[in-house]
């Protein structure tokens, strides 16, 4: 009996069959695997015919497998069942692996890795201390030495130079596979290509990725290539995510690696709005320059939304995601706006480094869910208590009217009284950064204006702000984080996928302009642009290529003519829509 494959199938095969003729051989390769092509498969299965046919030459010896999180070395750590022939780890631990015997070189590089070294080097001279990569912070002492993440990318660059070091990796892991290559550090890609590849050091690299997928960070190295055509080129040129109609889109907006469908009975709905009939005064700011008001776009969300809910019913996280430019407009969207205005940094509300946020998500929460579900062993384990007697029915009671009034305040009052009640009532202990922290405030409320110095006004305006915010932003970013809400950074979703995307195209960060992108898809890349279409295009192509089954696009950025010409040739002038209202 014949097995018919498909066309998806068929590119697949043919492009791993060319990866295991260059592992024969001996060649370096580079598998560019567009959205949706199978890219992490290729890669182990590449590696099992590696320790199938292999094994023998790999006497004392490992293949590296290179990654950028910790989520893809563990994916790939199971899907070869931790084979012990395969060394696993992220860039900065690989590095860390080859780097750290080789301590008089390390020394030798401190004062010349940036001018933070330089001035601590002045502060502590390097003499023979141990160089350590632990925490990812950079620090100097009379005994030791600490790297930071990105030093240790530097001080790997510049050993590669060296030829002892050179055959020490090649002894180590004569092959070596880069997951996600486009994310490599540019320097650290220039040295592994010039220094192990185009000098025939004997080493076999494998990178897997996609050039069009690099959107983190102006440090990432894009496109990796041999100057000496040392690394042969293998396009995969299959797609196994999406329908057959935005496969076709995605095509035209990729002309050079075209995909074939994994089902060509499939059909997948696309359709494109925009707000250039909308009239009204225009954002001016720099970066916010021809989009809608911040009022306007949540009206046309909705609309969009409920245009999206009549189709598939109401809208599943799990199955349909909402992306936008960048944390702020979701904080907007998702109702927690005032609560990130209070932080400088993302990391600190959205990654729980802030000790209230932390303390709110982590333990308070779910001590009101225990609570509210009557499992209160539960709660006693959050709250650290190893044992607890509730002796008499007032004990009980206490705790009992405690709860009822913090789920009372959790949804109509402030973040402040969330606080007060806590300490007032003496249940529930806060960590001691927040202790600390309430504590200060009390000490400057106490004092006179005049006895106020600037750093206190300051942390005073933060602190009280913060206090006055309602709790129930708290609960929007809580639910965020833990993705119970279809919403979702555009820069957040590199990776995955979902049957149903509704992609915002707004303005809010100056590196992002959709109407320049859409006219330069047209006419062409205006000269010293180059980076800024490449940053825009990708971002794009991510965006797209993220929907299994519906693709909804809206743009809340006034789009000229050519920009809805050129969408019209991408995506096709039956399916731009327009005004969502009409």
């Amino acid at each position: 009996m014949n097995v018919v494959l498909n066309p998806a199938e068929l590119s697949s095969i043919e492009a791993l069959d060319r990866i295991k003729g260059c592992i024969n051989n001996n060649r370096s390769f580079k598998l560019e695997a567009g959205a949706g092509a199978g890219k992490t498969y290729s890669l182990i299965e590449s590696l099992k015919y590696i320790i199938k046919n292999k094994t023998i030459d790999l006497s004392n010896k490992r293949i590296a497998c290179i990654t950028y999180t910790n989520v893809a070395k563990e994916e790939i750590q199971r899907r070869t069942d931790n084979h012990p022939l395969i060394f696993t780890d992220t860039i900065h631990s690989f590095c860390w692996e080859l780097i750290q015997p080789f301590q008089v070189f390390l020394r030798g590089f401190i004062g010349d890795l940036n001018e933070k070294w330089k001035e601590k080097v002045k502060e502590i001279p390097v003499n023979n201390q141990k160089v350590k990569y632990d925490l990812g912070f950079a620090k100097i002492t009379d005994s030791e030495i600490f790297l930071h993440h990105d030093d240790v990318i530097r001080c790997m660059s510049k050993l590669l130079i060296y030829p002892k070091f050179q055959k020490y990796i090649k002894n180590k892991f004569p092959i070596i596979f880069i997951d996600e290559y486009q994310d490599t550090d540019k320097e650290l890609a220039k040295h592994l290509v010039n220094y192990l590849i185009e000098n025939d050091s004997g080493i076999l690299f494998g990178f897997f990725g996609d050039h069009w997928q690099k959107i983190y960070g102006k440090n990432a190295c894009g496109l990796i290539s041999s100057p000496s055509e040392k690394i042969e080129e293998i396009d995969k040129k299959a797609n196994f995510r999406s329908d057959k109609n935005i496969v076709k889109c995605l095509n035209n907006i990729r002309k050079e690696l075209p995909q074939h469908e994994y089902d060509p009975a499939s059909q997948g709905t696309i359709r494109i709005f925009h707000s250039n009939d909308w009239v009204g005064k225009r954002l001016q700011g720099n970066h916010w320059k021809g989009d809608l008001p911040p009022e306007d776009v949540n009206t046309y969300i909705s609309q969009v939304k409920s245009k999206i809910i009549e189709e598939n019913g109401e809208i599943d996280p799990s199955k349909t995601k909402i992306l936008f430019l960048t944390n702020n407009l979701i904080a907007l969207e998702q109702g927690f706006k005032k609560l990130a205005s209070c932080f400088d940094y993302g990391d600190d509300f959205l990654k729980k480094n802030d000790a209230y946020i932390k303390f709110f998500l982590e333990t308070f929460e779910p001590c009101i869910t225990a609570f509210k579900e009557k499992k209160f062993g539960i709660i006693f384990q959050l709250l650290g208590y190893k044992k607890i007697h509730l002796s008499c029915q007032k004990d009980k009671r206490k705790w009992s009217n405690h709860f009822e009034e913090l789920i009372r305040l959790r949804g109509t009052s402030t973040i402040g009284s969330i606080i007060k009640e806590i300490k007032n009532v003496g249940i529930i202990n806060l960590p001691i950064a927040i202790i600390n922290s309430e504590d200060k405030l009390e000490i400057i409320l106490n004092k006179r204006d005049t006895e106020i110095n600037d750093n206190e006004l300051n942390f005073k305006s933060k602190k009280l702000k913060f206090h006055d915010i309602q709790y129930q932003e708290v609960i929007s970013l809580g639910e965020y984080i833990e993705e119970k809400t279809p919403f979702s950074t555009k820069h957040g979703i590199k990776g995955a996928e979902f049957d149903n995307i509704l992609a915002v195209f707004g303005r809010g960060w100056n590196q992002y302009n959709w109407d320049d992108l859409l006219k330069w898809m047209k006419n062409g890349v205006l000269e010293g642009k180059e980076e800024s279409y490449e940053r825009n295009r990708n971002l794009f192509y991510v965006c797209c290529s993220r929907a299994k089954h519906s693709l909804t696009l809206l743009f809340t950025q006034y789009l000229s003519d050519e920009s809805i010409s050129t969408l019209e040739d991408i995506f096709g002038s039956e399916n731009i829509i327009g005004n969502p209202f009409n």
